[in-house]
């Protein structure tokens, strides 16, 4: 079982101009709406492929309403916990010079009595046949040891947990030993403090230690370049694929969501790291965060190129 955890969902609205004119008139060409945030990002590019998962988190007002209609129209299980305040929208601006602007709204404020909620509920899905993903930000009233907080607390029950956090909320929760993480390769230049352009041998002895706090699988995105898998005794790059790129966002979810998927049908290392590139590059291709259709997939699955990093 799959239970994604968004702390802090949002209505995506992605919307299409010739070129950002700041202080004067933008005139849209297209707008696409998607109920977003990155775990439900996740749910939904799992649904695509063929699986299932449970989406839970905080939902708030009308938006709130809107994001649990349209995870019931596409058949995910749901289970929110709806708090006071408004669900947010993120708004995306695509210039067709491929230039990306975003806007993101603040969130309701979640009280700690929702926070124990949320825990509570957690905790009774937590067992050995579980994984739970922590992905993206939080709202504020939350704690940023909040995801290091739920990894103690479903490890007791055998749970493994994924995550995909970046900053303190990535730190922190690195203490707790998260069974998988997929830093992209700026969180990962982050958390090292390298105020520069890392290598890939740099980013690999990165990896390599904080595989020592108990990390069984590394995936670090790195966007055009394409990106590395680490494993105990296993360590492999694959370039990136070439497509038609519409826009990079949600290409990290659709990893997330590949790896997830991989864990929950058992695939193997090489299996795992195919899917994970085919995914997250049918996810550029789409329309705002719309996940890639399966067919899709197993297209670009025939082009995914694994070599040994040496």
């Amino acid at each position: 079982m799959i239970v994604t955890v968004t702390m802090n969902p949002a209505i995506d609205k992605t919307v299409d101009i010739d070129a950002l004119e700041r202080g004067g008139l933008n005139r849209i060409h297209h707008v696409e709406l998607d109920a977003g945030g990155k775990g439900i990002n996740v749910s939904k590019t799992i649904h695509a492929l063929g699986g299932e998962s449970i989406a839970v988190g905080f939902i708030a007002g009308n938006s709130g309403k809107i994001i649990r209609g349209v995870m019931d129209e596409w058949k995910i299980e749901n289970d929110f916990i709806e708090v006071s305040g408004e669900t947010r929208t993120n708004t995306k601006v695509f210039e067709k010079s491929g230039e990306l602007t975003e806007l993101n709204e603040p969130g309701p404020i979640v009280e700690e009595k929702d926070v124990q909620a949320l825990l509570g509920k957690l905790e009774g899905y937590a067992g050995e046949d579980t994984l739970f993903v922590l992905a993206g930000s939080i709202p504020k009233g939350v704690s940023k040891d909040i995801y290091r907080r739920i990894i103690e607390l479903v490890h007791e029950k055998g749970a493994k947990v994924l995550l995909d956090a970046d900053g303190e909320l990535f730190t922190n929760a690195l203490d707790a030993g998260p069974d998988i993480i997929k830093p992209n390769k700026v969180e990962l230049e982050q958390y090292a403090g390298m105020d520069y352009i890392a290598s890939e041998q740099e980013l690999l002895a990165v990896a390599k230690k904080m595989m020592a706090k108990g990390i069984q699988t590394i995936a670090v995105s790195m966007g055009k370049s394409g990106a590395m898998f680490l494993q105990e005794g296993y360590q492999v790059k694959c370039p990136g694929l070439r497509v038609k790129a519409h826009s990079t966002v949600g290409a990290g979810d659709a990893m997330v969501a590949a790896l997830s998927y991989s864990w929950s049908k058992g695939l193997s290392r090489e299996e795992t790291v195919k899917m994970c590139m085919a995914v997250s590059a049918g996810a550029v291709t789409t329309i705002g965060t719309k996940p890639p259709a399966r067919e899709v997939v197993d297209s670009l699955l025939e082009q995914v190129v694994i070599e040994k990093i040496r």
